[in-house]
């Protein structure tokens, strides 16, 4: 395996915080992160990695199996030029693609997996772009925002961010990890989860008011759902939210926001969406 203090000086590059660039340089996690893939029989065939950086976990996807393929998508010029110049023989054997460009932005190519050490600054948005894709996915956070993500309803940690995850995959926080293993060490500590993506056990007839309604009642997480339906309407785009509440049961409309399971937010969803009204132009 490429040793990772090595990588970053034949880049001839530092970390810089300021990008949001934290280099992964603690063999033992590298050496681990392929692992939580293969313990759940992840289809490998073709992993994903955004945010190459110096190519240290890219060395280690390369090295899961002689068949299989890496896609690398790297936003900085000069770290992609590195990582098609370090990897030059595993290019040229059909092994490895480098994408430069924005994880945002690009055309995201066919994958069966993911494993990231995301650019914390946007993981969110990029996240959010990856679960829909129904992919295996072993993702690094900063460990507040990984302990959102796992949350069970009635915790402080639980939100939008909870429901809007689990509402794709089952997240598990797989591994902690300390300051110390980047370069340079950001603030906060760093958290693995793992995403095995499954099928809610609900239904929702429109994903997309259903992600909105979530968010919408969120913002009134100290409200009642019955004030926080009211209250709404620019968000979720209801005409008729006052019907929305009188066809709710009414135990529910007491709750706060993060008292209700993902279940409970999906039927609600559908109720006002059949009787709420919902006009697409009118939610912000």
């Amino acid at each position: 395996m490429r040793d990772p203090d090595g990588l970053t000086a034949r880049a001839g590059v530092r970390g810089d915080p300021d990008r949001d660039q934290h280099f992964l340089v603690d063999d033992r996690v590298l050496d681990r992160l392929p692992t939580y893939l293969q313990e759940i029989d992840a289809d490998t065939d073709h992993v994903l990695e955004i945010g190459g950086g110096t190519g240290a976990l890219t060395d280690r996807l390369l090295a899961m199996g002689d068949e299989g393929k890496v896609t690398v998508v790297e936003r900085d010029r000069e770290l992609a030029e590195f990582l098609r110049e370090e990897f030059a023989d595993e290019i040229a054997a059909g092994n490895l693609t480098v994408i430069e460009g924005d994880a945002l932005e690009v055309d995201l190519p066919e994958f069966t997996a993911s494993l990231s050490n995301l650019p914390y600054g946007v993981s969110s948005e990029i996240t959010f772009r990856l679960l829909p894709e129904g992919r295996p996915l072993v993702l690094m956070f900063q460990r507040e925002f990984a302990e959102r993500m796992v949350a069970e309803p009635g915790t402080s940690e639980y939100g939008r961010l909870s429901v809007s995850t689990q509402h794709y995959a089952a997240p598990e926080i797989v591994e902690t990890i300390p300051k110390e293993a980047f370069s340079p060490p950001p603030a906060v500590e760093s958290a693995v989860v793992r995403l095995e993506p499954r099928d809610p056990d609900y239904e929702v007839g429109d994903e997309e008011f259903f992600l909105r309604f979530v968010k919408a009642l969120f913002t009134q997480r100290r409200k009642t759902i019955r004030n926080a339906i009211r209250n709404t309407a620019h968000i979720t785009g209801l005409e008729a939210p006052e019907a929305v509440v009188e066809a709710a049961d009414e135990e529910l409309l007491r709750k706060r926001a993060d008292a209700m399971a993902p279940a409970e937010f999906a039927a609600l969803a559908e109720l006002a969406a059949e009787v709420g009204e919902p006009n697409e132009a009118r939610a912000q």
